[in-house]
C-alpha cells in the first residue's frame, strides 16, 4: 500500500512528537546517553504506544508517521536511516502488527537539544463508516 485510506468518520488522535528516554536516567548529558539512531526510534516507539494505549488506541491505528533525523556523528553528520529503520521495524511489518505506515523521514539540523538524534510525529485513527 502507499498511502494511508482514512474512512468517513473516524477518531483521530495525534499524540506530541516525544524524544527518547535516558538509557540510564542518571545519566543524560549526552547523545550517548540516550543511545545511537535505533536506539532512540525504540524508546520513542514504545512512549507512542503507551500514549495511544492510554487513550485506547494500538500502534496498528496509526496512519502516518513523520519522522525527523539529525545527523548521526558517529556518522559523520549524515542520518542514520538504517539505524531508525531498524528501529521502526520492531513496530511495524511484525507478527504482532503486519501492517505498515505511511511515513516521512527528513534530516534536520537540530532539535530541542543537540543528545537527540530523532524526533516522530504520529497520527492515529480509529472508527468512522468502513
Amino acid at each position: 500500500r502507499r498511502g494511508a485510506i482514512i474512512p468517513a468518520g473516524p477518531d483521530l488522535f495525534v499524540p506530541s512528537g516525544p524524544v527518547a528516554s535516558p538509557i540510564d536516567p542518571a545519566r543524560a548529558e549526552k547523545v550517548e546517553d540516550y543511545g545511537d539512531t535505533r536506539r532512540q526510534t525504540v524508546s520513542i516507539l514504545d512512549k507512542i504506544r503507551g500514549t495511544l494505549e492510554a487513550q485506547g488506541y494500538a500502534m496498528r491505528d496509526i496512519i502516518k508517521l513523520t519522522v525527523f533525523l539529525v545527523g548521526d556523528p558517529a556518522k559523520a553528520g549524515a542520518m542514520d536511516f538504517a539505524g531508525m529503520n531498524e528501529g521502526f521495524r520492531q513496530f511495524f511489518g511484525t507478527a504482532d502488527n503486519p501492517e505498515t505506515v505511511a511515513r516521512s523521514t527528513v534530516q534536520v539540523v537540530a532539535l530541542t537539544s543537540p543528545k537527540y538524534l530523532v524526533e516522530i510525529e504520529a497520527v492515529a485513527a480509529r472508527g468512522g463508516r468502513p
